[in-house]
């Protein structure tokens, strides 16, 4: 799959700004999760995940930040392997960076550059670097 760029939900942005301007204290997750959707999930976490045919969210782990002409930029640090679909999912359009391996809460989220349909059988990755976070 292609680069994705990834822009930060609602949640994240009120979760951010309550910790460090207003002293409200934020536990960050353990782990955080992939998930693949087939149409956008907004900054308020609206949009369709994929569901069914073996689907499962993938765990990421990401890079430590480096400041790039004012901003902060994060990648993957490894590749990220979805289970082989044992059904169609669907033309899968954009990503999102989640806190819990199931519901949860949307912590950022972006388009795919090169969406691509999930046929049965097929497998689907990001390799290492693919997904970025750039917040300035």
């Amino acid at each position: 799959m292609a680069d994705v760029l990834l822009s930060k939900s609602n949640y994240w942005k009120m979760a951010s700004i309550n910790a460090a301007l207003r002293g409200i204290p934020f536990t960050p997750p353990s782990q955080v999760y992939v998930a693949l959707y087939t149409s956008a999930p907004t900054d308020s976490d609206t949009g369709q995940e994929v569901v069914g045919g073996g689907y499962a969210r993938r765990p990421v782990t990401f890079s430590a930040p480096v400041v790039q002409d004012r901003r902060a930029v994060v990648a993957s640090t490894s590749d990220v392997v979805f289970p082989i679909a044992s059904a169609k999912w669907g033309l899968i359009t954009h990503v999102g960076i989640r806190d819990a391996a199931a519901g949860g809460n949307l912590i950022y989220h972006g388009a795919i550059t090169t969406p691509r349909t999930a046929e049965t059988n097929d497998t689907l990755r990001f390799l290492a670097g693919q997904l970025k976070v750039n917040e300035g």
